[in-house]
């Protein structure tokens, strides 16, 4: 595969970066030695002043007992002893790694070592001397603090006197052993939720009980409840809320239209999917006499239907999110009030918590209102039907369509030229038939129409985020040099906030990507999310593009909410938070009771809570992601299943000690070529190159390299496919 030639980096860079990246190499190789020259070349540096700065940041590094010279200019990791808490991370081999925030290095720990530990356990390890010939830092499971889970999804095999639960998970070494009594129903062959109840001493299984039984394997919906499961996410709501969903008044009286704004005669519209139930945004506009537009983003009024700290509102609470699979979405609120009551369906008064803004014709925003309002959505457009507008400029509420379109625009050119980073994938879609099977796979692209509503989506949690951290102020009321002030006032307010890339993580796909002939400017922070902006455009239709956007996305700091509003570094916003879907995330309807709290006139509630609620719902939001992907991942598993033995041109996604990663090109489906399935040499992985490389051929295998593939297994109990490389005409690979 040809790539253009890596041009060697020039010019000085900091003592902190420096010790930055050479403490990156060091992380990454704890047992080699290296003296300065070897890292300057590693770097890829060739300027005298940035190789002395890598020599004296050798010096610090030992001086601060991260390194140690173990001879003349030579330098390696210094060895740790001792005790450290952490999580452990087991792998589906059976040994397991500790991820811990009191030292940088993962801690290996052998399967005879992990004692009870099971996979995201908090334990605590000792911490040895390296063994003889290895380069690993290890150690062993003392005592398992917290457990991180107590139920798991697997298969019951019943014997005459006993019965055991497998469990699904590749991570989960232990079979369950289940006493008949306690299979509550099920039945040999069945797939089940088991609970582990006690782990004597001495014994080697841990035992326990059938909580919920969930059907036959291979059946769709018992595959999508154990996904749910598998993550500890619910299927189903109880009779209770339910019930107390039910005897919520659907009516809206003349009392409650009288204390809101009454938006009912601006026209309004609502643009989702042409598959959604529940419409949770609508957008309405209006020329002032001024000449100026007036946009209303209106969010279904949850907060009105749910009341606090009841019943429905504790289930929403621990759900915190909807979950979207494959097939199917959980909602957070039970359907009443997710399809019905919140839902603004057309030509029907509905209950809102409204941003509205007086906008100039080039975008800006000059005047500001939030505020409870009623409004009757005149249309509901699907994406496809708003996008047909867009492109044709005729249809039903054109004018309308066609204004907001195009301050969207502006709006999405002023954000990019601000810093904002353009993450846009496209997404993986199935065609299902009524069973649930995948008859086809095809990919969602975002267009125009998608993006109207995401821009002002995104300018409505703005300005509400920016309302609460000028200490609950309009903007027209804060004067700028009474901002600095206005910010110290700040209230306590829900955040979606995304921190700073983190500078090694950067530089480690930075010199990945060079590798491919791609630069990144790792300059002020504006920098880097220009500069990454016109990489992810480069690698658009690129072999690579795949692997690169995916490197790039876990060079990123994920995005999580709080109340520490450090802003959100994706999006180029100092103030962000999340307003518009109160129907399907927790956070949302925390923001909207705050937000109702402090207009009228409320002290700042107390952070600490609010805080440790946050975290739930970012856990939450990332076991919900979690298991989104495994039904992805499942109905690509599924969809291969008679497609063994075919050939597919594919493209190199990842590479391991253990194998060769290919994407498929036509499907994005990926699966795994073994390293012992290759036969014709002893194949080893180059992590300093990132390539693997045949020991006696020198044959190699890079990121982003074609290659033809032939499937040899689906397995859809692990949802992995095997490849192998297909055989050329001739007979030879």
């Amino acid at each position: 595969m040809a790539h253009k030639r890596t041009k060697r980096r020039k010019g000085k860079f900091t003592i902190d970066q420096a010790m930055t990246q050479v403490m990156g190499i060091f992380t990454r190789n704890p047992k080699k030695t290296y003296n300065y020259k070897q890292l300057s070349k590693q770097l890829l540096l060739n300027d005298q002043r940035d190789k002395d700065m890598v020599n004296n940041a050798l010096h610090n590094l030992t001086e601060q007992n991260m390194l140690e010279q173990v001879d003349k200019g030579k330098f390696r990791l210094r060895e740790r002893a001792g005790y450290v808490n952490g999580i452990i991370d087991m792998t589906q081999h059976g040994y397991a790694f500790l991820t811990s925030e009191e030292i940088e290095q993962d801690v290996f720990i052998s399967r005879s070592d992990l004692g009870r530990a099971l996979d995201g356990d908090l334990v605590k390890v000792h911490i040895y001397p390296k063994k003889k010939n290895d380069n690993r830092l290890a150690g062993e499971v003392i005592e398992v603090i917290e457990r991180a889970r107590e139920t798991f999804v697997g298969i019951v095999e019943v014997s005459k006197n006993y019965a055991f639960l497998l469990p699904d998970s590749n991570k989960m070494h232990f079979d369950i052993f289940i006493p008949h009594e306690k299979l509550n129903g099920a039945e040999h062959g069945q797939k089940a939720i088991a609970r582990i109840t006690d782990w004597p001493e001495k014994v080697k299984n841990p035992f326990g009980e059938v909580e919920e039984v969930l059907g036959y394997p291979g059946e769709n919906d018992t595959e999508m409840h154990s996904i749910l499961a598998e993550f500890e996410l619910p299927h189903k709501f109880s009779q209770e809320v339910e019930d107390a969903a039910g005897t919520i008044p659907a009516n809206i009286t003349a009392a409650e239209i009288k204390k809101r704004r009454d938006m009912r005669g601006t026209p309004t519209f609502t643009i989702d999917p042409a598959d959604a139930k529940d419409f949770d945004d609508a957008l309405s506009v209006k020329t002032l006499k001024n000449g100026n537009l007036e946009v209303g983003i209106h969010i279904a009024d949850v907060s009105h239907y749910v009341e606090k700290e009841s019943i429905v509102d504790q289930e929403a609470f621990d759900r915190a999110t909807s979950v979207y699979l494959v097939d199917r979405v959980v909602p957070m609120l039970p359907e009443k009030l997710s399809n019905n009551l919140c839902s603004l369906r057309p030509n029907e008064d509905k209950l809102c918590f409204s941003v509205v803004v007086e906008m100039t014709s080039d975008a800006k925003v000059v005047d500001e209102w939030f505020g409870r309002t009623v409004i009757n959505s005149d249309k509901r457009f699907d994406y496809d039907q708003a996008q047909a507008i867009i492109e044709t400029g005729d249809g039903e509420m054109k004018e309308e369509v066609l204004q907001l379109h195009d301050l969207a625009t502006k709006l999405r050119n002023q954000r990019y030229k601000e810093g904002s980073i353009n993450f846009e994938r496209d997404e993986v879609k199935f065609n299902l038939d009524e069973e649930g099977r995948p008859l086809g796979v095809y990919f969602k692209v975002q267009k125009e129409s998608n993006h109207l509503i995401e821009e002002f989506m995104l300018l409505a949690n703005r300005r509400v985020a920016e309302y609460a951290s000028r200490g609950g102020k309009y903007e027209k009321e804060v004067p700028r040099a009474e901002l600095k002030a206005a910010k110290k006032a700040a209230k306590t307010f829900v955040y979606r906030i995304h921190d700073l890339p983190d500078s090694e993580k950067l530089e480690s796909f930075t010199l990945f990507i060079r590798k491919f002939g791609y630069e990144l400017n790792l300059g002020d922070n504006q920098q880097v999310a220009v500069s990454m902006n016109r990489l992810l455009n480069k690698v658009k239709g690129k072999n690579e593009q795949h692997v690169i956007e995916n490197m790039a996305l876990r060079a990123m700091a994920k995005a999580r909410y709080s109340t520490k509003n450090i802003g959100h570094y994706g999006l180029a916003f100092r103030d962000y938070s999340h307003f518009t879907s109160p129907i399907r995330r927790y956070p949302d309807l925390m923001v909207h009771r705050l937000l109702a709290h402090y207009l009228a006139g409320g002290e700042s509630k107390k952070a600490s809570k609010y805080e440790s609620r946050c975290d739930h719902a970012s856990e939450m939001e990332r076991r919900a992601i979690e298991a989104e992907r495994a039904s992805i991942k499942y109905k690509q598993v599924e969809f291969m299943q008679d497609k063994v033995g075919q050939v597919f041109d594919g493209v190199i996604s990842g590479l391991t000690d253990w194998g060769i990663y290919v994407e498929i090109v036509e499907n994005k489906c990926e699966g795994m070529i073994s390293l012992q399935g290759l036969v014709d040499d002893f194949y080893e992985f180059d992590e300093d190159d990132y390539k693997i490389i045949g020991r006696h051929s020198g044959k190699e295998f890079e990121i982003g390299q074609p290659l033809k593939i032939e499937v040899t297994n689906a397995n859809l109990s692990r949802r992995q496919l095997d490849f192998k490389i297909a055989e050329e005409e001739d007979g030879h690979a």
